[in-house]
C-alpha cells in the first residue's frame, strides 16, 4: 500500500466497517512506519483489473515489535468473498511476519464474524479471549486470536 492507495482503500473501509471505519490519519500513520530499513508494518493491496481499470479490491496490514506482530486490518471486498483474496493476504501477512521475526501473531476479530474466523482457524490462529465492548459503536466483543509463527530454515508453516 503506498500513500496513493488510501483514498481507494478508505472507500472501501467505509463500505465494509461503516460504523468503525479508520480514518485517512490511521492509514498514515501506519505508513509512515511501513518503508525504509527500520519498518515494523507491512500493508498491502489487492487490485483487480476490470474493463481496462484497476479497482482495489482489498488491504491488508500488520505491526510487529519485539517478536510479537499484530494483524491491524484486512478486508475484501464482497465481491470477492469466497474467492481466496482473504487467504492471500492473510499468507503475506504471516510471511513478513517470519521475515519480522516474530515469534507470535495476534488478532481481533468481531464475535459475530464467523467467516473470518474461520479463515483464521485454518491458518492456525487460536482463540485465546475476548475484549469486552472492542467495536464501537454497539458495544461489540473482540475474540483475540493468536497464531504461533513456526519458522524451520527460514520457511514458515500454518498451524
Amino acid at each position: 500500500m503506498r500513500w496513493w492507495d488510501i483514498e481507494p482503500v478508505l472507500a472501501l473501509e467505509r463500505e465494509l466497517f461503516p460504523e468503525d471505519a479508520w480514518s485517512p490519519g490511521m492509514f498514515w500513520s501506519e505508513l509512515a512506519h511501513a518503508r525504509g530499513p527500520r519498518a515494523t508494518r507491512r500493508y498491502v493491496v489487492a487490485e483487480t483489473t476490470e474493463s481496462g481499470s484497476a479497482r482495489i479490491v482489498g488491504y491488508a496490514g500488520l505491526a510487529a515489535a519485539g517478536g510479537l506482530g499484530d494483524v491491524q486490518t484486512i478486508a475484501a471486498a464482497r465481491d470477492q468473498w469466497g474467492t481466496g483474496l482473504g487467504a492471500r493476504l492473510l499468507t503475506d501477512l504471516l510471511q513478513h511476519a517470519t521475515a519480522f521475526e516474530c515469534e507470535e501473531v495476534l488478532l481481533e476479530v468481531r464475535v459475530d464474524n464467523f467467516r473470518a474466523q474461520r479463515l483464521y482457524e485454518r491458518f492456525g490462529f487460536e482463540p485465546i479471549g475476548f475484549r469486552r465492548g472492542y467495536y464501537q459503536p454497539g458495544n461489540i466483543d473482540a475474540l483475540v486470536m493468536r497464531h504461533h509463527v513456526k519458522t524451520h530454515q527460514g520457511t514458515e508453516t500454518h498451524g
